[in-house]
C-alpha cells in the first residue's frame, strides 16, 4: 500500500509541475486552425520580465506525501514513526512547493510595439524568440490571445 501511495504521489508531483507555455510558437488544440487578425507593428522596446505560472499546491502535497511516507516508514513504529511522518512531510511539503515554484517562473519578454495608426501595445509572451527594437512585426490576434512573431 505504502507503495502504490508513493508511486500516486510521484504522479501527482510530475502532473503538478507541467507549465503550460506562453510561447508565441505554441498552440494547443483549440488554438489550432483557429482563423487569427494580422496586424503590423514596430517594437518600440522590449523590456525582461519574469512570467509567474503561479503555484498550484500540487506541489506541496506531493512533497509532503512522499516526505511523510519516507520518513514515517524510515524510523521504527509506534509514537517515533508518526512522528518522524510528520516532520518529513513538513519538510516534503516545503521541498514540493519550492520545486514546483521554480518550474513554474519562466523568463519572459514584454514587448511594446506600435501600430500602424499609432497605437502603442504591450504583449508579454514567453522569451524564446529573439526581437529588435525598430524590428517590423506581426501580431496574430484572436480575440482573447495576442502573439508577436515575425
Amino acid at each position: 500500500m505504502k507503495k502504490f501511495i508513493a508511486v500516486v504521489a510521484l504522479g501527482l508531483m510530475a502532473t503538478g509541475c507541467a507549465v503550460t507555455p506562453n510561447s508565441a510558437s505554441v498552440y494547443n488544440t483549440r488554438q489550432a486552425q483557429g482563423e487569427q487578425t494580422v496586424r503590423m507593428a514596430v517594437v518600440e522596446s522590449i523590456r525582461h520580465v519574469t512570467i509567474d505560472k503561479g503555484a498550484s499546491g500540487v506541489g506541496t502535497l506531493a512533497g509532503g506525501a512522499l516526505g511523510g511516507i519516507a520518513a514515517g516508514s524510515a524510523i521504527g513504529g509506534g509514537n517515533g514513526a508518526l512522528a518522524a511522518g510528520i516532520v518529513g512531510a513538513l519538510a516534503g511539503g516545503v521541498v514540493g512547493n519550492q520545486v514546483e515554484s521554480r518550474v513554474a517562473n519562466r523568463p519572459g519578454l514584454e514587448i511594446t510595439v506600435r501600430l500602424e495608426n499609432g497605437e502603442l501595445r504591450a504583449i508579454t509572451q514567453d522569451a524564446d524568440e529573439a526581437f529588435q527594437v525598430g524590428e517590423r512585426v506581426r501580431l496574430l490576434s484572436n480575440g482573447r490571445t495576442t502573439r508577436v512573431t515575425h
